[in-house]
């Protein structure tokens, strides 16, 4: 599992746009994207740089993956 911050998001819709970014990297299994914490939680075996690039390609600033 990887937590991985997001910035710029603000509504629903910029939640749905990152889940499914990120559910299109390579090895991930399952995404939760929470508003509230600015992040996303990834399920998985996913490379973190990939899972970057991804919320980069949909317009939004990654932050650190833990």
């Amino acid at each position: 599992m990887i937590r991985l911050e997001v910035r710029g998001m603000s509504c629903k819709h910029c939640a749905a746009s990152v889940t499914e970014a990120l559910g299109k990297v390579p090895g991930v299994t399952g995404v939760d994207v929470s508003l509230e914490t600015a992040s996303a939680t990834v399920h998985g075996t996913p490379d973190p740089e990939a899972l970057k690039k991804a919320v980069a390609g949909v317009g939004f600033e990654p932050g650190k993956a833990e």
